[in-house]
């Protein structure tokens, strides 16, 4: 069985083209892995379900899918911000030892990044630029 790769990415990416291209990217890229990609509808069950029994969703990430992944490929915000789960995750996955690479929103960059505090974003300014007016 292939060793997976998980796709952390905002969420306001999630069903839309560009994150439909990006999979496709990094599948090419990546032909040794198989993506794991959070917006699946079983991980967005769980997420909600975990959020209602314990109060914070992205535990489910940090307990039940990342332990269980091999490497991860990160989009961070197209100015080179991180939002803060995005971050979160990829420092899971390194601080695991495990090999984590970021990708550009065009997809050209492959990148190791260096998961650098200082450009990861608080939730409540992760939560404007995916759910606000300003949607970067």
């Amino acid at each position: 069985m292939k060793p997976s790769l998980y796709f952390g990415h905002p969420v306001n990416t999630y069903d839309t083209d560009l994150e439909h291209a990006l999979i496709g990217v990094i599948g090419a890229r990546f032909p040794e892995y198989l993506v794991e990609n959070p917006n699946r509808p079983e991980h967005q069950r769980a997420y909600r379900e975990w959020k209602a029994r314990t109060g914070n969703g992205m535990d489910y990430y940090s307990q039940k899918v990342l332990p269980n992944m091999d490497a991860g490929i990160f989009l961070p915000f197209e100015d080179g911000m991180w939002g803060a789960g995005v971050y979160h995750e990829a420092a899971f996955l390194h601080s695991a030892g495990k090999p984590v690479w970021g990708i550009t929103w065009n997809g050209m960059h492959i990148f190791i990044p260096s998961l650098n505090p200082e450009f990861a974003l608080s939730i409540e300014e992760t939560r404007k630029r995916v759910y606000g007016p300003q949607r970067i």
